[in-house]
């Protein structure tokens, strides 16, 4: 796990070193273990490294092949580099080192952009083709591992961290109406390839881009093979499309197949020369990594965050189910005034763009803890998105059904669904999907009231998000939505927290083999009895404690927020900011709404913890950039 950067002069002029160190050195968290760089007339490209496989120096990057025609930054994880070198091997190729960057070099030389399709692991990678003078960068399938761009008519700017690219373009940025909107509005970010800076882009997960370094010498070709020109000698093609493969993919035979299947992906990840352990909030999903872990006999660190007896989000009553057979568990205890002391330090790690809720501050302490014994963990992110891990999905799932005339199975459903939750979420959600979009702009509209009008009237397509993932035909189109559009957000933030401590996070259940198959599996497989993730619970029968596998809530990472900003440190920094100068010079929020609300808040009368949140956040990421 590494971070990349680079830039290239359109004019021809070269590359400034001292710039390319400066991108290098604000992401130096994310590559402690070596540094290194590449120049050649008007390229530049800087690379810090986080070792992981081969830990020699053999694993150096920028790395070339033989005839140095090829030259390589990279970052990220290929799981089957021991598969693909053997096919390599037996294609004619040698290996000077056992790292998966030579792999990924020379399955570029064999197969061009179609060895994509055979990398199982998670990137953000730059090829340099010295002879036809083009630059190729390619992301995950699914967008694990980040991957920023400034674009001028003057040059082309790339890094893993958008800190990098604020050290090159810094004076010439605006803050995106859109993206700020959209955050406020529908918690939502990493929807698009748009950032909080109007100016920087990101590269769509599953997408490549190619920038002519002279000129439009092969425009034409690229065109001819489906790449589209977003800006001056920079072209972009989807290389996957989940939706397209999901419907070409063949469902599993029965439980054991996705068992099996999953547990595969878990091996993979174990592919490791330094110590591995696992963020385990206790519930179904991390479980399920840990039962692996336990039938392979391996005792593994464990991490997880806890509140205490009572609290909101506290997981131990769960967690405590492994204490006899995992000898290595780790706890983080998350005290009441911990936020307000980490703050700064918390806010300053996610500077580059706002974050949602404080959910992410609990796993930001539990890589804090893991990054003194281990530099790699697993954990379970990406199996809500593909196993209806969330409570509205059953909207979409008793809306389906009721299109298809099985009223019964409604009926039924919803009576399974308020004896497991003891609430009527599911009818709510129902009801709320069968709404026509306007009514859900309306009801949404309402917990945003502090909204200025005019700022809201600023913003050209106040719909998009609402478009983008709530306007399905289907369950599996929903499904297929929820997981391009919300995974996003999340995996953005799990790799600013674990890099931020030089931690490389794996994810087995984003292996695209298993995301394929269960994103095309019916509802029943998913939903049932008034249980999410009904494939994975029965696959796993006899493997995870009974009271880890049939539990009715989720949790995860949840923070006791609401609580925390009735303290009365929280209670002096949050008024100080909604009554400050500044935050009514953002000219976005009614301020005297704001103290309003929090007011309501402080007495018990609601929760708007999430909104408190965003204020805050939004404050520091102004004063950070534009004051």
């Amino acid at each position: 796990m590494c971070g990349i950067s680079g830039k290239i002069n359109f004019d021809g002029q070269p590359v400034s070193k001292p710039l390319i160190r400066s991108m290098m050195h604000a992401m130096n968290h994310r590559g402690p273990d070596d540094t290194g760089t590449y120049f050649s007339n008007n390229i530049g490209l800087g690379f810090v490294r986080l070792s992981i496989i081969d830990l020699s120096f053999q694993g150096h990057q920028p790395m070339h092949d033989p005839e140095r025609r090829y030259t390589i930054i990279y970052n990220g994880e290929v799981f089957n580099y021991i598969e693909l070198k053997k096919e390599l091997i037996s294609r004619g190729y040698s290996f000077y080192s056992n790292t998966d960057t030579e792999i990924v070099l020379n399955s570029y030389k064999e197969w061009g952009e179609k060895c994509l399709d055979l990398l199982n692991g998670m990137w953000s990678f730059c090829i340099y083709d010295k002879k036809k003078k083009t630059l190729f960068l390619s992301r995950d399938r699914y967008g694990i591992k980040p991957l920023y761009y400034f674009v001028s008519d003057k040059s082309f700017i790339f890094a893993s961290d958008i800190k990098s690219i604020l050290k090159a373009e810094k004076n010439k940025l605006s803050p995106n109406k859109e993206a700020i909107y959209n955050y406020l509005f529908y918690n939502r970010t990493d929807y698009d390839n748009e950032t909080f800076f109007s100016e920087i882009k990101k590269v769509n997960p599953g997408h490549n881009l190619k920038i002519l370094l002279d000129g439009n010498q092969n425009e034409q070709e690229l065109i001819n093979k489906g790449y589209s020109k977003i800006s001056k000698n920079v072209f972009s093609r989807k290389w996957y499309d989940l939706k397209s493969r999901v419907s070409e993919s063949k469902t599993f035979l029965n439980h054991d197949e996705y068992r099996n299947l999953l547990f595969s992906s878990i091996d993979l990840r174990l592919r490791s020369d330094v110590p591995v352990g696992i963020s385990l909030s206790g519930g179904l999903d991390s479980s399920s990594i840990l039962t692996r872990l336990i039938d392979k006999r391996l005792n593994l660190n464990t991490f997880s965050a806890v509140y205490g007896e009572n609290i909101k989000g506290d997981e131990m009553n769960y967690i405590k189910e492994f204490k006899n057979i995992v000898q290595k568990m780790n706890f983080v205890k998350i005290k009441d005034n911990d936020l307000y002391k980490d703050l700064d330090l918390f806010l300053d790690c996610h500077s580059s763009e706002p974050i949602v809720d404080t959910s992410i501050y609990a796993s930001f302490k539990v890589f804090e803890e893991a990054h003194k014994k281990i530099k790699v963990t697993l954990n379970g992110q990406g199996a809500d998105e593909q196993l209806g891990g969330y409570i509205y999905f059953w909207g979409h799932y008793l809306k389906n059904q009721l299109k298809k005339g099985k009223l019964i199975n409604v009926i039924n459903e919803l009576v399974h669904s308020y004896k497991n939750q003891n609430n009527l979420s599911s009818l709510y959600f129902l009801i709320y999907f069968l709404s026509p979009q306007s009514f859900k702009f309306a009801y949404r509209s309402g917990d945003v009231s502090y909204l200025k009008k005019d700022f809201v009237n600023s913003v050209s397509d106040k719909r998009k998000i609402l478009n983008l993932v709530e306007k399905s035909s289907s369950l599996q189109d929903s499904f297929v939505r929820h997981f391009n559009y919300k995974l996003q957000h999340l995996l953005k933030w799990e790799d600013i927290n674990s890099m931020n401590f030089s931690i490389e996070s794996r994810l087995p259940f984003l292996d695209y083999r298993l995301v394929e198959k269960t994103l095309s599996l019916e509802g029943e497989e998913i939903l049932f009895k008034g249980q999410t993730k009904y494939i994975l619970r029965k696959a796993l029968n006899g493997y995870l404690p009974e009271k880890i596998r049939t539990r009715r809530d989720k949790v995860g990472f949840e923070t006791p927020a609401d609580t925390w900003f009735r303290n009365e440190n929280f209670k002096k920094r949050i008024l100080s900011t909604l009554d400050s100068s500044h935050f009514a010079q953002l000219d976005i929020i009614d301020t005297k709404k704001a103290i309003k609300l929090y007011k309501m808040h402080l007495s018990k009368k609601m929760n708007i913890s999430r909104d408190i949140w965003k204020w805050i956040n939004l404050d520091f990421w102004f004063k950070k950039h534009f004051s």
